[in-house]
């Protein structure tokens, strides 16, 4: 019998690539990679096809005879997530799609009712609603977690006037507030949720958080694998002046420390990822073993 053919979106991106190589892993589906330049592609779909989230017709033709479909859409590289989610919907109800799932995040907006403008959220929450009046046979919801990968990427540490080597943010490190993972993990709870459509296929939120830490226990971590850190809280105004895009990322700790990274009442969710992943969740302090 031929394998059902899964679309991986972003394939080449953190979560995509973790979705291709934990439907492989699993072995169930054909994996179709999209990527925009499939000629370039190392990963190891069955297949890898171009296409663009902002070209319709390309997605009508890479999803075609697929049953289902992760779409990740990237507000840094300045995405319209909006419009992207809208085409990446419509290929999909036209190419006869039957399970949807949206990588999306928590609408700071709704749950800080505006006190907080973290877009890099919001966004993404935009089109849940989208998906959701859409009328597939199965969609669910996938909602990714600060990046381990953050830690020694992006928002690394960084060294600091007084000699010592650390984050300077706008957040009171004893607060226990950012969920955090592997984002390769995201892949496992995917996979279990392309495997169980009747189970969390109805509009179902499903949130990938190996741990809750403050940045007191990401220190800790680092240090018992051998590295010191330290730690200054800045207020938010001083924050937002360190470098473009700062505001926003100012905003996004403010909302963490109110509301926590999920949410409020997110623990539902969280534990619907353990539950349906295909494999067992990477800890920080392993993570840290192999990559610090």
């Amino acid at each position: 019998m031929d394998k059902k053919t899964i679309i991986v979106i972003g394939a080449t991106g953190s979560q995509g690539k973790g979705v291709v190589n934990a439907l492989l892993n699993e072995g169930s589906f054909n994996v179709r990679a999209i990527t925009r330049n499939p000629e370039k592609y190392s990963g190891g779909a069955h297949e890898a096809v171009y296409a663009d989230l902002k070209d319709l017709q390309s997605l009508k033709d890479a999803f075609k005879n697929a049953y289902g479909v992760f779409v990740v859409t990237n507000f840094w590289e300045g995405a319209d997530e909006i419009a992207q989610g809208k085409n990446a919907i419509e290929a999909a109800k036209a190419t006869g799609v039957q399970h949807f799932i949206w990588s999306t995040l928590p609408d700071v907006e709704m749950i800080s009712e505006a006190a907080f403008e973290v877009p890099h959220f919001t966004l993404k929450a935009k089109v849940d609603e989208l998906v959701k009046s859409a009328g597939f046979k199965y969609s669910t919801f996938v909602q990714p977690p600060f990046y381990y990968q953050n830690l020694v990427g992006i928002m690394g540490p960084q060294a600091k006037p007084d000699g010592t080597t650390g984050w300077t943010l706008p957040i009171d490190p004893t607060k226990k507030v950012i969920h955090m993972a592997d984002i390769n993990d995201l892949g496992k709870v995917v996979a279990g949720a392309f495997l169980q459509p009747e189970k969390v296929g109805n509009g179902n939120y499903i949130a990938l958080a190996t741990e809750l830490n403050s940045f007191h226990d990401i220190i800790k971590a680092f240090k018992d694998n051998g590295k010191e850190y330290s730690f200054s809280q800045v207020p938010v105004e001083v924050f937002s002046t360190f470098f473009e895009g700062a505001k926003e990322l100012a905003e996004m700790f403010g909302y963490f420390e109110k509301h926590t990274y999920m949410g409020p009442d997110s623990e539902p969710q969280i534990e619907l990822g353990k539950e349906i992943a295909t494999n067992k969740f990477v800890s920080l302090e392993e993570w840290l073993g192999k990559n610090n």
